[in-house]
């Protein structure tokens, strides 16, 4: 590895979805922490929204890049657009931090083009000089660590700071009363044992089959538990119908909250009861309990560092990635398939976790 004493101004380069970021807070923090170094992140749309919330990152540029999954699509002219807005920053380095099913030669292209000599990254090839530092990537063939572990890894590799390995998002508690006020207008009591139902995923193949959440939560208000669904605006009409299906002791939250907002209100809930999506790593962020039904996907993107329990479900075959990498782990770790969990695991699962409402 070359020498990182000097770096100041480091560009980093996580371009995929919301938890992605959280997930690589850690890392960000260790850059910062102990080079003194300010932190660019270039990330998706996806993500952007949860940037403002990370104490480690200085500045944010968003941009959607075409070899990640994303809801906009980007030409080749934006391409030209946002690498002369690199080159006008003088980035000392880049990190560019990934998946272990991702390459991470697109973006180290971004980096070189932009005329940034220092590339960190893990990659399984020899870059050459597309990455000037490089870990050879030996997940998930040889292990497979947290995704946490995985960024600090990289970063640990130029860098050394004892840090607090938590993830962490700022949360604005002043607004809590507003927000109270806002879920008992729901119905929902705050006096009664109540927790968050997210059942929106960003991928089909993590979606969980919806009779499976309505006989859960079923037996929870069976069980004088309250079910608050959230959901982005875009999920209203599929929250609503969870919500119908249930009935009474459930009450939807689905478009109320800004991101801030729901960070506050996860901080307060109970327990979140959620599908591997991004709302698990802001509920880690937060200290809340969670327990994750886990569509059989990628193992490192547990919840990390907070009171959790996993129930594994199957991804159906049509639904499977192509990506040689994540068949590995299908083939390998996941190739006896979990079943589909029964509702009273789930129940369980929550009466071991959930916490009393305060008083």
């Amino acid at each position: 590895m070359s020498d990182w004493s000097s770096v100041k101004n480091i560009l980093c380069i996580r371009p995929d979805n919301m938890g992605d970021l959280v997930m690589s807070g850690p890392a960000l923090r260790m850059l910062k922490q102990g080079l003194n170094a300010r932190i660019t992140v270039l990330t998706s749309s996806m993500a952007a929204g949860i940037a403002p919330f990370m104490a480690e990152i200085n500045e944010t540029i968003v941009f959607d890049l075409p070899w990640v999954k994303t809801a906009n699509t980007t030409g080749i002219e934006d391409l030209h657009k946002l690498i002369d807005n690199l080159k006008g920053r003088y980035f000392d380095a880049a990190v560019i931090f990934t998946v272990y099913s991702q390459n991470p030669l697109p973006s180290a292209m971004i980096a070189y083009q932009a005329g940034i000599s220092k590339v960190l990254a893990y990659c399984r090839e020899n870059p050459y000089g597309l990455i000037s530092d490089w870990l050879p990537d030996e997940e998930p063939l040889q292990y497979i660590n947290h995704q946490v572990e995985r960024d600090l890894k990289l970063v640990s590799s130029v860098c050394e700071s004892i840090i607090d390995k938590h993830l962490n998002l700022t949360n604005n508690d002043t607004e809590w009363p507003a927000i109270a006020n806002r879920i008992t207008q729901t119905g929902l009591r705050n006096d009664k044992p109540w927790l968050i139902l997210h059942a929106g995923v960003s991928e089909l193949k993590r979606q969980l089959p919806e009779e499976v959440w309505v006989e859960t939560a079923s037996q929870l208000i069976e069980k004088d538990v309250q079910i608050l669904l959230t959901g982005a605006a875009g999920e209203k009409e599929m929250v609503d119908r969870l919500k119908d299906k249930i009935g009474a002791g459930a009450f939807t939250a689905a478009g109320l909250f800004t991101i801030g907002e729901l960070i506050t209100l996860i901080g307060h809930a109970p327990l979140l009861l959620s599908v591997n999506t991004g709302i698990v790593h802001l509920a880690a962020a937060v200290g809340t309990p969670v327990v994750v039904l886990y569509a059989q996907t990628n193992p490192q993107h547990t919840p990390w560092m907070v009171p959790h329990k996993v129930i594994e479900f199957p991804v159906l075959d049509g639904l499977k990635s192509k990506n040689g990498i994540i068949r590995y782990v299908d083939n390998t770790i996941y190739n006896t398939p979990a079943l589909m969990p029964e509702p009273s695991a789930i129940v369980k699962a929550v009466a071991a976790l959930i916490t009393p409402p305060a008083g």
